[in-house]
């Protein structure tokens, strides 16, 4: 399970329990703290070693790194103590066997200090509630033991490797500055997820969690270390947390499911960059994205992180699932920037898309056989805005509205048939009120749709929607710059959707910002091919900058299956010859691009007017002097007619005089007839 299904995760052998006992256990001086009042203690002094016990030179508060329990000492009358694994925030951790259940292995956990009441509190809180906790991801707790006045938590015993010791590995491997793979890191923050999710729905706050207290065993994670762990009511009880996971609140305000999820930001943020001065100068920040090369490749990546840590706790992921499902959506976006191969998945805020906008290939000539517009016209139809608001994915209906049946029996596609039957809606839902808001935008009646809005922000001004439909109808009325404000907020609110990338797309192909609008158009299309709109943006930011090829690629992208294969594959072959000068073709796309045609299922007057313009594209470089048999060509031929002038000229006469038969009206027909007389081969009757 670790990946979703989308990552493979190395695995990491599981440990022989024996193998992990420590020869010597001893607490670095350099981690002797008091437990009280958090000044240093057992430090060495003089040339001197530091003592392993005594009393705070600050506070006066006893301490001890000492074990307290020996090899061989049985607990319970059943657990046999065999060594020390760790040395913990709550004191030491052994390894014992369990005599009364199979020989298992198990974990003891002990106090740091057994003089210290806050530890004890601790320890006897897990003891109350944590034997109850059962989640794949979560250690097991199986008893709670008093020995010599001290208790200790028996838990599973977890073989593998902690994420702190996965990444301290990686960078002995690497250098300093070396991460784990970011696909890596999103897998384990999943998982995580799902352990915190459960504990919430049980009344439960982890409160610190760091890449210390989860261990990789083969391929599976297990969130270890429960000292921290209380009920979401408790004020009272200690709160355990560690500088640079910690969120700012916890001092004033306790912690929280908010708080959680900003210690997973947090862990996500140190595992996937070197992030110096997490514990410092960011202690309470993120770097600014222009230091960190991987914010800069996954933008999306960058913004989670930045909702997940929020100084202002209203402003973060509100529960586990609603981070983890963003969460997946950026990993699928970075999967696919990795290596190419899309990676689509229904969207849990959104349906999908409806309409597709600047989908349309212009005709290669207009009534009366000329150029539109006395020029050459443009490949792709220009994004228009009331076409780019109706193309935006439309937010999904909330299955508790009571009118939520009503609206999924509806199958009208147009506008006014739209409107009619919702003005019939057995309730004036907040749901069939959006669907009006969206109705109302469609058929260009901003001003309603802006005074529906009004009245549903009124009653719920936190939901999202509100402002989504903001900015449709912003985008709709032609003021893109409106819109895109409003769509950068909600990309910063749900970073793994595509809807909000798309939007941001259309505002700034409309604003004329088209470097911006191919980043956005380039990032749903390749995650998400079901968003064909975004494939044609891209195409027309492509070929806005010059890049045919690039256009020709996209447009080649759209899958068979897609209702615009067809316009995408026509879409391509005006890329191809379309406003080009003569001498910038050649032989081997010509061929190629009458191929393409060829290939088509076209209704006979389509066919004859883009075989027309691909003939005249063919005609103007044989008349270059610089035909030459393409390698591997096969021949002279396109489209049946051999590559010299006079059979072109042939084949063009025998086109327009169909386009002249199927013409729709006189001007049309002699405008025809005209060119097939004027390119007829000449001879000399």
């Amino acid at each position: 399970m670790l990946g979703a299904g989308l990552v493979e995760v190395p695995p990491v052998p599981a440990r022989d329990p024996a193998s992990a006992i420590m020869e010597k256990p001893e607490v670095p001086e350099n981690r002797r703290y008091c437990s009280k009042c958090d000044e240093k203690v057992g430090r060495s002094r003089g040339g001197r070693p530091g003592r392993t016990e005594g009393f705070c030179r600050n506070c006066g508060h006893p301490f001890s790194f000492t074990p307290k329990l020996r090899t061989g000492e049985v607990l319970g009358g059943q657990y046999e103590v065999l060594g020390c694994l760790a040395h913990g925030g709550l004191g030491w951790v052994y390894l014992a066997r369990d005599h009364n259940v199979s020989e298992r292995w198990v974990v003891l956990k002990g106090l740091l200090d057994t003089g210290d009441a806050d530890s004890l509190a601790a320890a006897t809180a897990e003891r109350a509630f944590l034997a109850e906790v059962e989640h794949p991801n979560i250690v097991k707790i199986y008893n709670f033991v008093r020995h010599d006045d001290s208790g200790y938590i028996v838990m599973e015993y977890v073989g593998g490797r902690s994420l702190k010791d996965i990444l301290l590995s990686v960078r002995a491997d690497h250098g300093d500055t070396a991460a784990l793979p970011l696909p890596q890191v999103i897998a384990y923050g999943l998982e995580v997820l799902s352990a915190l999710g459960y504990l919430h729905g049980v009344g439960l706050l982890y409160c610190d969690f760091k890449p210390d207290n989860a261990i990789q065993s083969e391929e599976q994670l297990k969130l270890i270390d429960l000292g921290g762990v209380r009920r979401a009511f408790d004020v009272d009880s200690p709160i355990f947390g560690t500088p640079g996971y910690q969120a700012p609140e916890i001092g004033s305000q306790g912690p929280s499911i908010t708080s959680d999820l900003y210690t997973v930001g947090r862990t996500l943020a140190v595992l996937s960059f070197p992030f110096r001065g997490y514990t410092g100068r960011h202690l309470r920040s993120l770097p600014p994205r222009e230091e960190v090369p991987l914010f800069q490749r996954h933008e999306s990546y960058h913004r989670l992180l930045r909702r997940a840590t929020h100084p202002d706790p209203a402003r973060r992921f509100q529960s586990a699932d609603e981070m983890a499902e963003q969460l997946t959506g950026v990993l699928r976006e970075v999967l696919s920037a990795e290596d190419g191969r899309p990676r689509p998945a229904p969207s849990p805020l959104f349906g999908a898309e409806q309409h597709t906008a600047g989908a349309e290939t212009t005709a290669p000539t207009d009534a009366d056989g000329t150029p539109a517009g006395g020029a050459t016209p443009p490949i792709l139809t220009p994004l228009e805005p009331p076409a780019a608001a109706a193309a935006l994915p439309v937010p999904l209906v909330h299955g508790s509205d009571p009118a939520a049946a009503f609206l999924a029996g509806l199958t009208a596609r147009d506008p006014g048939d739209l409107a009619a039957a919702l003005s019939s809606a057995p309730v004036a839902s907040r749901e069939v009120r959006f669907a009006l808001v969206r109705v109302r935008i469609e058929l260009d009646d901003l001003d309603g749709a802006r005074r529906l809005l009004e009245e549903i922000a009124a009653e719920a001004p936190d939901d999202w929607r509100v402002d989504w439909y903001r900015g449709v109808g912003a985008l709709a009325g032609g003021r893109a710059a409106e819109a895109a404000a409003v769509f950068n907020d909600l990309y910063d609110l749900a970073p793994g959707e595509r809807a909000p990338k798309l939007a941001l797309a259309f505002c700034h192909e409309i604003m004329g910002d088209m470097a911006q609008a191919d980043h956005f158009y380039e990032t749903v299309w390749r995650t998400d091919p079901t968003h064909v709109s975004a494939a044609f943006g891209l195409a027309r930011t492509r070929l806005a900058a010059g890049d045919r090829q690039a256009a020709e690629r996209v447009l080649d992208s759209v899958p068979r299956v897609s209702s615009h294969y067809l316009a995408a594959q026509l879409a391509a072959i005006a890329t191809a010859v379309r406003g080009r000068d003569a001498g910038e073709l050649n032989g081997a796309t010509l061929i190629e691009t009458g191929r393409r045609l060829a290939s088509l299922r076209l209704d006979t007057e389509r066919a004859a007017a883009f075989a027309a313009e691909v003939l005249e594209a063919a005609l103007g470089w044989v008349r270059t002097g610089r035909a030459q048999a393409p390698p591997g060509a096969g021949g002279h031929r396109i489209l049946g007619t051999e590559l010299d002038e006079a059979s072109l000229r042939a084949k063009l006469e025998e086109t327009y005089r169909v386009l002249a038969k199927l013409a729709d009206g006189d001007g049309h027909r002699h405008a025809m007839v005209k060119r097939a007389n004027a390119v007829r081969p000449r001879t000399l009757f």
